[in-house]
């Protein structure tokens, strides 16, 4: 299975996934932070993934969505963005509408 393979499979099989430097428990960056205490405080489940781990995931995320920066958030297989459009998003409370639009239950609601 190539990286592009293996990245559409994650982004198919979870409904959230953010790839991330770090972990959901230790971001390793203050952007990956960001993202990861949005969702938090959203209470949505998610599944992070650390592309630290593996520099082909790395840079085949990159590739995947053709967008240069990590973090990057999925919903329901869609590519949503990274660090500054979540954080927009969750302020104008689209990010919670759009988990609710497809069917993500969350603990704040839009």
């Amino acid at each position: 299975m190539s990286i592009q393979e293996w990245i559409k499979n994650e982004v198919d099989t979870n409904d959230v996934v953010l790839f991330m430097k770090g972990t959901p428990n230790f971001p390793q960056c203050g952007f990956s932070g960001q993202v990861v205490q949005i969702l938090d405080y959203i209470g949505v489940p998610y599944k992070g993934i650390n592309v630290l781990e593996d520099d082909e995931l790395r840079n085949g995320i990159k590739e995947f969505t053709n967008w240069p920066t990590i973090p990057q958030l999925y919903i329901k297989g869609e590519f949503v963005g990274g660090c500054d459009i979540i954080r927009e998003m969750f302020q104008n409370q689209e990010l919670q509408s759009a988990f609710s639009e497809k069917g993500i239950a969350t603990s704040q609601t839009a």
